[in-house]
């Protein structure tokens, strides 16, 4: 089962609250207005701003979160 992606209509950014769109993977879901990705695992997409990985990173390849 992949992600539906019917969600992408109502998922929004939980920091900004623009639109996302899935990465061409589909594992992850983009704001181009912030430059965070949040992660899909599982295929539940994780939208705790503390779990985004920014644009950058996640194109380097880095799919987890640094805690701080």
């Amino acid at each position: 089962m992949a992600f539906n992606k019917e969600l992408l209509d109502i998922l929004v950014d939980p920091v900004s609250k623009q639109p996302l769109t899935l990465t061409p993977e589909e594992d992850g879901l983009v704001c181009e207005a912030t430059g965070m990705v949040y992660p899909i695992r599982d295929e539940i997409p994780v939208m705790l701003p503390e779990e985004a990985i920014t644009l950058v990173d996640w194109k380097a390849g880095k799919r987890q979160a640094v805690s701080a």
